[in-house]
């Protein structure tokens, strides 16, 4: 700590751990004083290292220390030289010095032994296995994707663009987290035991890419090339049905299970996974302790010393820069007074703002119902061609004009917070997403699965939501382009202003929503949607990041965003993750399946392969008896469904009282801590008064006299702290 070295010198403080080596070497082995002949008998007057810090160099208290460590165990070394008030580089060299093979053997020489085989081999281990760790820490910290073009956003633009690209971050671990299974136990294993052709498989012409159909219905991307028979041993002579009848005995490998189980297992982790998320965002956001609104703090603590590149050093700069200004804007909102009239005008037009916002967003929802409608009474809803992407085009164009109307809507109302014009217009774009996907969902689930019965209608809405997908993507390429380059263009050029747009945080947040629940309500009719979400992300940042850093400038109004990311997780848990598995569960346990393709073609129900799959494991033997008792359980009995809400439910509520209490009694120490910085006030107050009232007591008191007196009076120590005008005193 730097309060351990004000006023003492490098050489003193090698000084005084060179003693303290001594002495604790001395301690351990001893010799008696009486064995030890006189002129071999050490003596302070040659190494007056404390009394006389002219005598020796600070190289030669150096190489006496290091010669000290030498003589010291490992452990105990480590300690000490890792609590010495050095610089990092004093350490390491010192434990480089100590280490020394050359030191360590004279060392040894000088006391008569020698270092055996077997533990200079073990110390070389240790060193390497110690050296190896060191080298894996350092690879997986540079590993971690855009660590540095993080810090650089953080630094250039704050926080609250910051959050964006963190929530993009954590959309890409979802994703390849579902993925895993999904490619482990079903894409991989129907890749290793293909079915056989239906039919002529179409070339490839490109246009799949756009359409999602064509030669990518032929392959594992969607779920009418998933069989119906068991895999895991050839089916010689197949009955009418589809189905391979397995040996007696035997635990087959059955895919329509396989379908249910992992698709139902992926969502599962990701429940689970987006839980301890949210509950892990909001311990960190409300945490204790938080630097929230200490100013000093982040003055005098923030910069990290170990820091010696330029580059390194200037994006730390701009970081700290911008979280001050986040810090002063913050607190010069909160002493902001605002009139009574300027509050009744802010309130009638954020209502006249939510007129028009739900108007928009129930015309929008009309609009796509209507549009939807059109689409399935044309002779070519089921081709193959460009039309199919009217409908996400539609969809799309309504979502990009309503985001520039809330905009609109925002700029109008004049927001005294960013924060909470930020988190309006978040609002405004859930409600309307969220209409759009349930009259989408509406159109798929109702009309098309009455309209496409003969046809595989898991594919059309597999490929439907592909295309939502491919077009959301291009539409934000558009965006990118036209709203942030071409606008910066014409400020520059025409306008000739230096005036950048700013990032939309809401917008670009809602459209990661949108993106991410698309692919989970599609995992269930294309597996491989995730891996399409997680290229899309990629491309995503690296395209944001470009016009972040070419098109966009740092919010004019810094503001904090301390608990953006629990919102974002929030919103991503409870409409987004809620509604596509409400959508999939009907879809599982209401909707009859196709009766030409898929791993359901001869069930009534998707959920029916659980119960196929348990009726025959009871006629194949007792071998495998636990595992129709292990779905009855699991599956069919809904207590172990509520008993997993209710945990997941008690946990969040528990991670959030411990929070509550936790910030309870850091604001009552907080508030002892100033109410001991009071008294000390207050005795320092009666001591100086106390002294003052002696002064005056004392006549013939010289100006040559010590002002402190109790170096003369040793009575006047104890003398009483209470004035004579404390009410105390009688």
């Amino acid at each position: 700590m730097p309060s351990r070295t004000i006023g003492r010198s490098r050489g003193a403080i090698i000084s005084q751990y060179y003693n303290r080596t001594v002495r604790l070497r001395h301690r351990s082995s001893r010799p008696l004083l009486g064995s030890v002949a006189r002129s071999a008998r050490p003596s302070l007057r040659q190494y007056d290292l404390e009394l006389d810090h002219t005598v020796l160099e600070e190289d030669e208290k150096r190489s006496l220390l290091v010669k000290e460590l030498q003589g010291l165990p490992m452990a105990q070394r480590d300690h000490m030289v890792r609590n010495m008030p050095l610089s990092l580089g004093e350490k390491r060299w010192l434990r480089e010095k100590s280490w020394s093979p050359k030191g360590n053997r004279r060392d040894q020489q000088g006391r008569g032994r020698a270092i055996s085989c077997c533990r200079r081999l073990r110390y070389a281990c240790i060193l390497a296995l110690h050296s190896l760790g060191l080298m894996l820490l350092s690879g997986l910290y540079a590993a971690r994707p855009w660590r540095y073009a993080l810090k650089q956003i953080g630094g250039q633009f704050g926080s609250s663009v910051l959050s964006y690209f963190l929530f993009l971050k954590t959309l890409l671990a979802f994703n390849a987290l579902m993925l895993l299974p999904l490619l482990a136990f079903l894409v991989g294993v129907q890749a290793a035991f293909p079915p056989d052709p239906s039919g002529p498989v179409p070339a490839f012409s490109g246009l799949e890419l756009l359409t999602g159909g064509g030669s990518f219905t032929h392959t594992v991307m969607y779920y009418g090339y998933y069989s119906n028979t068991t895999l895991s041993q050839p089916c010689g002579s197949p009955r009418e049905s589809g189905q391979c009848s397995p040996r007696l005995g035997s635990l087959p490998y059955d895919m329509p299970l396989a379908y249910l189980f992992t698709v139902g297992a992926a969502f599962f982790i990701t429940c689970i996974t987006l839980v301890y998320s949210m509950s892990h965002s909001f311990g960190e956001s409300y945490r204790v302790g938080s630097t929230k609104g200490i100013h000093a703090l982040t003055v005098f603590c923030t910069w990290d010393y170990k820091v010696t590149q330029k580059r390194a050093s200037r994006v730390q700069q701009d970081s700290i820069c911008t979280q001050l200004k986040e810090l002063l804007a913050e607190w010069q909102l909160r002493e902001r007074p605002q009139s009574a009239c300027g509050q009744l005008w802010q309130v009638a037009m954020l209502g006249l703002g939510w007129l028009l916002c739900l108007g928009a967003t129930v015309g929008c929802a009309v609009a796509v119902l209507t549009f939807s409608e059109v689409m399935i009474q044309r002779p070519t809803a089921g081709g193959q061609g460009v039309e199919l992407l009217a409908l996400p085009l539609v969809v799309s164009v309504l979502n990009l004009g309503a985001s520039y109307l809330f905009r609109g809507l925002a700029t109008l109302e004049r927001h005294e917070s960013p924060v909470l014009e930020v988190y309006m217009a978040i609002c405004r774009s859930l409600i309307l997403k969220m209409a759009v996907l349930g009259v989408l969902g509406y159109h798929w689930l109702a009309r098309r699965v009455a309209k496409l019965q003969a046809p595989c209608w898991e594919d059309f809405v597999g490929q439907e939501l592909y295309r939502f997908l491919v077009v959301d993507f291009i539409f934000m390429l558009l965006d990118s382009l036209f709203g942030e380059l071409v606008w910066r263009l014409i400020s520059e050029k025409k306008l000739k202003r230096r005036q950048k747009p700013e990032f939309d945080i809401a917008r670009n947040v809602l459209d990661l929503i949108y993106g991410q629940t698309l692919t989970w309500l599609g995992v269930l009719f294309s597996p491989l949607l995730p891996a399409v979400q997680i290229l899309r992300l990629l491309l995503m940042f690296y395209v944001k990041k470009a016009s972040l850093m070419a098109n966009c400038q740092a919010p004019r109004r810094p503001w904090l965003a301390s608990h953006m990311s629990t919102v974002f997780l929030t919103l991503l848990c409870f409409p987004s993750f809620l509604g596509a598995a409400v959508f999939l569960c009907y879809a599982v346990w209401q909707v009859k399946p196709s009766s030409t393709c898929g791993p359901f073609r001869t069930l009534n129900t998707m959920y029916e392969a659980g119960t196929v799959w348990v009726h025959r494991l009871e006629r194949a033997g007792s071998g495998a008896s636990w595992l129709p008792w292990l779905h009855h359980v699991l599956v069919e009995n809904t207590f172990f469904l509520f008993l997993v809400s209710a945990l997941l439910l008690a946990v969040i509520y528990l991670n959030i009282q411990v929070v509550k209490g936790q910030r309870k009694v850091i604001r009552l120490l907080k508030e002892q801590i100033r109410n001991e910085g009071e008294d000390k006030v207050f005795l320092i107050n009666r001591l100086h008064s106390v002294y003052e009232e002696g002064e005056r007591s004392r006549p013939g008191r010289t100006q040559e006299e010590p002002c402190n007196p109790s170096h003369h009076d040793p009575t006047r120590r104890d003398l009483d702290l209470r004035s004579p005008q404390d009410p105390a005193v009688e």
